[in-house]
C-alpha cells in the first residue's frame, strides 16, 4: 500500500527518497509523512521532513545532487542553515527539510526505522517521542492506543533521555 499522500506529495516523497538513496544515506521520513503512515489520513500540506545519517561532507553533497535532480536549492538558505544541521530544499512548491541525525538518539531512531511501501519512517514508539516533544497530545494519544504500540520500549526511551515524567501507564 503506497504512502497516503496527494499526488504532488507522493511525487516529492519519491524524489527525496531517490535522492538520499543515491547518496547511500540511511534516513527516515518524519512529520506529515510518518503521521499519515501511523495515524491515517494523507500527507497533503506543509513541509516534508527527513532525518538522515550523514557527515558534513555528505550534507554538501545532498544540496549539490539535489540541484541536479529537479530540486530548487537556495545557496543563501543553505548558508544560513549551516549551524542548524539542516539542508533546506524545495521540490516544486513543497519545502523539504533534510535534518542531520546529529546525536545518538536520532541515530538510533534512523536505525530502528520501519519500511512502509519502500520508504522508511520512525518506529511507532520513536514517532510517539517526536509527537510528545512537539506537544501533539491528540496524535500521541491516538498512537499509544494502537495495539501494536510498545509502551515498555517507549517508556524506556523516555527514561534513558531524562524524561521519565512523560512515561505512560502500561
Amino acid at each position: 500500500m503506497p504512502v497516503p499522500a496527494t499526488p504532488e506529495y507522493a511525487t516529492a516523497v519519491a524524489a527525496v527518497a531517490e535522492l538520499l538513496t543515491r547518496l547511500r544515506l540511511d534516513f527516515i521520513f518524519l512529520g506529515n509523512v510518518a503521521r499519515a503512515v501511523w495515524l491515517g489520513g494523507e500527507a497533503s500540506s506543509g513541509s516534508i521532513d527527513v532525518l538522515a545519517l550523514m557527515s558534513p561532507e555528505q550534507k554538501n553533497s545532498v544540496a549539490m545532487m539535489a540541484s541536479n535532480r529537479g530540486f530548487r536549492v537556495d545557496r543563501e538558505e543553505i548558508e544560513q542553515s549551516e549551524e542548524l544541521d539542516l539542508v533546506p530544499l524545495k521540490f516544486d512548491d513543497i519545502r523539504v527539510h533534510v535534518l542531520v541525525a546529529s546525536n545518538a538518539l536520532y541515530g538510533r531512531m534512523v536505525a530502528a526505522g520501519v519500511v512502509h511501501d519502500s520508504i522508511k519512517v520512525p518506529a511507532r514508539e520513536d514517532f510517539a517521542l517526536l509527537l510528545a516533544m512537539s506537544g501533539d497530545e491528540i496524535n500521541l494519544h491516538s498512537l499509544t492506543l494502537q495495539p501494536e504500540f510498545d509502551r515498555a520500549r517507549y517508556n524506556e526511551t523516555l527514561v534513558s533521555i531524562g524524561l521519565a515524567e512523560l512515561a505512560i501507564a502500561q
